[in-house]
């Protein structure tokens, strides 16, 4: 059946085989088919792609998508040319043979959608095509990268206004990012000079993602539990430095683990062949810093896990994004320490110092702001509210109280009265002060508290001091999140650098002296975990048959797995049981190409599968 180019929803079906758009999806493409610039926020998985790729199969011209991500353009151009439309992509990872060759496509005028790096905007061979070939639409993915104040600026996003300006036709210019806050927003209206651009966000909740936040007293034995727990499953662990990689990585692999790494200390070649690894499934876990992920177009990863606090919510919620891309359950965990707010503190301090882009009042500017969210993503990690609704308030989303998927919801909290104990805290703090002319930190505080035998708090004399143990039975990990409690709410101060000291605080007098009564929520006491039924049932077994089939035609074709089909489509062809080309082409995902390219080796799996079944059922 030939795709009528001039209808939207044929496109939607024949080519990406879906029958009827998400949320924002139809309000956006319409939007550019009028000629009108657009800013879609929308969330990992939400299907931004969607947004650019089928007006650009309606317009005349060449649509150039601006992606600062060399393994996104790889996959898209995969995914699009697996579609029957021709697509290519100009960055550096080409050889000069492959540049050339996607030069002869774009020259020969059937290319419909170019994915370029910013960097490669001003290279005299481009900027020579570009002049004298009609370029209908200017999509700008991952967006907030134009922003300086967004967590991944790049300065090459700043030039994509002079080249649009240098056009002889200005296109529609469409932006497109998962995270913006109004502040980001606004600097992406003004530094890619939209021309008062539709605008919409279609919201930031991700209802397949479960968020959990563990205080560990061992980490890494906390990981393997975790990983274990999901075990054949594909996933991310995320850590702040390239050391804490290569140590959890070397030690995963030692114990048994699927397990590969990244980080910008990795030659080019071991960070393309590790990413590879991962995304054609060789490897199930990947270990790696933030140097990896945005724009990882891999549809099945079912958990991304934190070893270390993200530095702010933007990243993390991008970072836990790239978990259930394929709409399955999934699960996003950080596995918090002290110790991590005083890293982040630090990298954040110092990264600054070497971009040269910026004069001492932005940079001074930026250290507030980053260490403003610094302070949210603590906040984030000792709440005991909804985790959920915590991340959907700081992006502007309306209040959530309850969401039933997060580990605040699920494990449930009790309302305990912590007056005495706060009166303890604070007290601990000022008689400190008093003895010592000096504040300390939490671990000190703690430990005096609890009546430590260690050293350094016999040698300072403060197994004098009146608050010496008098918290012996109540656990350092209450204490602790008990002060953070105090800290959040305003009670206790804290100081600036390296090693934050804890300080009372004008509203301490309520505490101390004003008498006032003060409760918090404490996680219940756990129950133990009922074993999920582990039988399997005929679907599943249909499930890892067509996976199976998938898997072979993957490695035959050189691409990963979900560039054929992505989980979501094989369970649709569970539920509907194709055997013949009709009914195939009415799965989720199954367009007129896919269909005709593999719908013969799909059915036949289906058919063989259910004759199997009905021999047994003789």
């Amino acid at each position: 059946m030939k795709v009528d180019k001039t209808d939207k929803l044929s496109i939607l079906k024949e080519v990406f085989g879906h029958s009827s758009f998400r949320k924002g999806q139809e309000e956006l493409i319409d939007n550019i088919l009028a000629g009108r610039d657009v800013l879609g926020i929308m969330p990992t998985g939400a299907g931004k792609s969607l947004c650019y790729q089928v007006p650009a199969l309606m317009m005349k011209g060449l649509t150039v998508v601006i992606s600062p991500l060399i393994s996104l353009m790889k996959d898209q151009v995969s995914a699009l040319n697996s579609a029957g439309i021709s697509a290519v992509c100009l960055n550096s990872s080409l050889s000069a043979e492959e540049y050339c060759m996607a030069f002869d496509v774009l020259y020969s005028g059937n290319c419909r959608i170019l994915y370029i790096a910013p960097e490669r905007l001003d290279a005299p061979d481009f900027t020579a095509f570009a002049l004298k070939t009609p370029i209908s639409m200017i999509t700008v993915d991952e967006a907030h990268c134009v922003s300086q104040w967004g967590q991944d600026f790049r300065s090459s996003y700043l030039r994509i206004a002079d080249f649009i300006a240098s056009l002889p036709i200005r296109p529609v210019i469409s932006a497109f990012t998962a995270t913006a806050t109004r502040e980001v927003q606004e600097d992406i209206v003004s530094l890619l000079k939209l021309e008062q651009p539709f605008t919409i966000t279609t919201g930031y909740d991700r209802s397949n993602l479960f968020f959990s936040v563990l205080r560990p007293e061992n980490k890494y034995r906390e990981l393997t539990g975790l990983l274990r727990s999901y075990a054949g499953k594909s996933g991310i662990v995320y850590c702040l430095s390239r050391k804490n990689v290569e140590d959890v990585c070397s030690k995963l692999r030692e114990e048994g683990f699927s397990a590969t790494r990244y980080h910008a200390g990795l030659s080019d070649m071991e960070r393309r062949n590790n990413q590879d690894d991962f995304i054609y499934d060789r490897c199930q876990i990947m270990v790696a810093t933030n140097a990896f992920g945005m724009g990882i177009d891999k549809s099945n990863v079912s958990f991304v896990i934190h070893y270390n606090m993200p530095k702010d919510p933007e990243s993390y919620y991008q970072e836990a994004g790239r978990a259930g891309r394929d709409g399955e359950p999934a699960e996003c965990t950080i596995l918090y320490s002290a110790m991590d707010v005083r890293t982040n503190r630090f990298m954040i301090e110092n990264s600054r110092e070497e971009n040269q882009e910026l004069d001492d009042e932005q940079r001074s500017i930026m250290l507030g702001r980053d260490l403003e969210r610094l302070r949210q993503m603590t906040f984030y990690c000792t709440t005991p509210d909804c985790l959920r609704g915590f991340l959907l308030r700081y992006f502007g989303e309306p209040n959530v109280h309850y969401c039933g998927k997060c580990s605040n919801c699920t494990e449930g909290f009790e309302t305990v009265d912590i007056t005495i104990d706060s009166q303890k805290i604070l007290s601990c703090i000022y008689r400190i002060k008093q003895a010592s002319g000096y504040n300390y930190g939490k671990s000190m505080v703690t430990d005096v508290l609890r009546g430590s035998k260690n050293m350094k708090l016999k040698n300072m004399g403060f197994e004098e001091l009146s608050t010496y143990g008098i918290m012996k039975d109540i656990t350092a990990k209450r204490i602790r999140a008990e002060i953070d409690y105090l800290i959040e709410n305003g009670y206790i101060a804290m100081t600036d650098g390296d090693y934050p000291q804890l300080c009372l605080s004008p509203k301490s007098a309520e505490i101390l002296k004003g008498g006032k009564k003060l409760t918090m929520k404490m996680p219940r006491e756990k129950k133990p975990v009922k074993k999920k039924d582990e039988n399997l049932t005929a679907d599943d077994f249909l499930f890892v048959e067509l996976k199976k089939l998938r898997s072979e035609i993957a490695k035959r074709e050189s691409v990963p797995a979900y560039i054929v089909f992505t989980d979501a489509a094989l369970k649709d062809m569970c539920r509907i049981k194709p055997v013949d080309i009709p009914h195939f082409l009415t799965v989720s995902g199954v367009g007129n190409a896919k269909a005709e390219k593999y719908g013969k080796e799909f059915c036949s799996c289906i058919s063989d599968y259910l004759a199997g079944q009905k021999v047994l059922n003789s």
